[in-house]
């Protein structure tokens, strides 16, 4: 069966960066949300923010539906913000995928230094992402946000050197 690395955390968390070493270190391919998402507006354009949800619940699906089309056995490293759809959509997705081992690697900073990463990069990002006006938002999800229960977690703390042999090992280990 298949296994997936869920490279987790709010927007900003420093998931991008924490995948990428991770999928390096092991070799896997990485999935990332922005990309599908990003290929996906450039595609269908932009729109308000129930538009942008719509392209990341569609994203979300796809990166699924490419693990379910890979070989038994096949590892992936996923970067998404795992918490911004209903568990049950991921518990239908991943058995949909057939997906038999899942391991978290929860990405994780204090809340106003993750607005603060947010507001940085809004100029480098499409307009199909939120803008300034989301950080408060943010930054009130980063305090309350938690990793997904029952999937055995990693936690990195994004504002430190990352010990990226040890999290792939443990990873590996995990799937």
């Amino acid at each position: 069966m298949r296994g997936v690395a869920l490279v987790n955390g709010v927007p900003a968390s420093g998931k991008s960066s924490t995948a990428r070493a991770l999928s390096q270190a092991t070799g896997w391919p990485l999935l990332t949300l922005d990309t599908v998402k990003e290929a996906l507006f450039e595609e269908f354009g932009t729109g308000d923010r129930d538009y942008n949800r719509k392209l990341g619940r569609a994203s979300y699906r796809a990166m699924f539906a490419i693990v379910g089309e890979a070989p038994p056995g096949a590892r992936f490293v996923m970067d998404a913000w795992f918490g911004f759809q209903p568990r049950a959509l991921l518990d239908e997705i991943v058995a949909r995928a057939g997906v038999s081992a899942l391991a978290q690697v929860w990405c994780t900073a204090p809340p106003e230094e993750i607005g603060a990463r947010y507001a940085r990069r809004v100029g480098e990002r499409s307009a199909g992402h939120l803008g300034l006006d989301y950080v408060p938002e943010l930054i009130a999800l980063a305090r309350r946000a938690e990793p997904l229960a029952d999937i055995p977690t990693f936690t990195v703390d994004t504002t430190e050197p990352t010990d990226v042999a040890a999290m792939s090992a443990w990873v590996k280990d995990s799937l």
